[in-house]
């Protein structure tokens, strides 16, 4: 994205974008692979029927190309208050333009506009585009004794799922009542 072109257009997603979906997911999983976590690159996504619920809740966004095509999706659920971001994923081919972060901050005021607290969500501490994207974005990373009874659960089910969690994160970034442009002008 040039710096004078203007940012992707980003709409909730219809039935129509769900078939879609999860090739974006698994696509965007790849980048796993070449820091030696080919069992993430590896996991089976979604299906689009999975996506359907939170399609029809009005909480899955995608971003699209100009021919209306989703190059990048966030999909979010209420928790303890809060909009829980439970994935963000950008098709590679359209990655570095700033589109995750775009889409983070399209969900920012979203959930400002429902007087919700916070952006949570949970991610591997040391992949580069995972925790130490989100501090740049505004997240700050949780102490266990700070995480809700949501947060805790979210763990409890990846630990089931077979994630490490000496690896894994709960962060947190403040919702202002003027959405996210407090945390752009701090950047």
């Amino acid at each position: 994205m040039s710096p004078t072109s203007p940012p992707p257009p980003i709409r909730l997603a219809t039935p129509t974008d769900l078939p879609s979906l999860p090739a974006l997911q698994l696509a965007a999983g790849e980048a796993f692979r070449s820091i030696g976590m080919a069992e993430i690159a590896d996991n089976p996504p979604p299906r689009a029927e999975d996506f359907a619920p939170h399609q029809q809740l009005g909480q899955l966004w995608v971003t699209v190309d100009d021919s209306d095509r989703p190059q990048g999706f966030v999909l979010v659920r209420l928790l303890d208050g809060c909009a829980h971001v439970e994935q963000v994923s950008v098709h590679p081919a359209a990655a570095g333009r700033g589109l995750g972060r775009e889409l983070i901050d399209h969900v920012a005021g979203w959930a400002a506009g429902r007087g919700l607290a916070a952006l949570t969500l949970s991610t591997f501490r040391s992949v580069p585009w995972n925790a130490p994207y989100y501090r740049r974005l505004g997240f700050r990373e949780l102490p266990h004794e700070d995480l809700t009874p949501g947060l805790r659960q979210v763990l409890t089910e990846e630990a089931a799922f077979g994630l490490d969690l000496s690896d894994r994160v709960c962060m947190r970034r403040p919702v202002t009542a003027a959405g996210q442009e407090s945390v752009r002008s701090s950047e």
